[in-house]
């Protein structure tokens, strides 16, 4: 039992890094860069508060644990840029070896219900990963809007870019994605994003 609580003890403290893994993205208003553990956290704020718009009926909790764990690999891979094709290309190596790693600092039962959680968000398949996916999505179109287009114009993204990465909020939430795509709109008009 004294086992089981020191690896807990030693993966809490581990997973302390991710508030050092910085985003592409601007918290909103843009004094700074956002970090993954902000990130993780307005994703599950968002779950709570947007559940009702999903697709199907999701599992609030499940949905909550994943958008927890979702980005915890990143602490050994990296934040790639959703825009980064290069760095997409070996993306999923990078995390899973992260994910070994980082979730084996737990006992046994709960690293095998972080891997689980992780992998079933990876797929996109069920409606909680859909879901969660549309909320991990969404929240970077809003800053970058909020933000006066900072990100995408720092990088040169235009609308056709976004609305093709994004696309797949509606797996998740058309409601949502309506939003997503009417944030592109604006956008657009206020000349924050190029459009293409």
């Amino acid at each position: 039992m004294e086992d089981m609580f020191a690896k807990q003890m030693a993966f809490l403290i581990e997973v302390d890094k991710l508030k050092q893994i910085e985003r592409k993205t601007k918290i909103i208003g843009g004094a700074r860069y956002e970090n993954d553990a902000e990130h993780s956290w307005h994703l599950a704020m968002m779950a709570l508060i947007l559940q009702g718009h999903a697709n199907e009926n999701v599992d609030l909790l499940k949905v909550i644990k994943m958008v927890l764990v979702h980005d915890l690999v990143e602490i050994d891979a990296g934040d790639t840029f959703a825009y980064d094709t290069k760095g997409h290309e070996d993306k999923h190596e990078r995390e899973m070896n992260a994910a070994k790693r980082i979730f084996g600092l737990l006992p046994q039962e709960q690293e095998a219900e972080l891997m689980a959680l992780w992998l079933e968000f990876e797929a996109k398949e069920s409606a909680e990963a859909k879901f969660a996916g549309s909320l991990d999505r969404l929240h970077p179109m809003i800053n970058n809007h909020l933000n006066d287009g900072d990100t995408w114009q720092k990088f040169g993204i235009t609308s056709s870019q976004v609305l093709k990465r994004n696309s797949e909020i509606a797996n998740g939430s058309e409601k949502l994605w309506a939003y997503a795509q009417d944030v592109v709109r604006k956008s657009v008009e206020q000349g924050i994003l190029e459009e293409e």
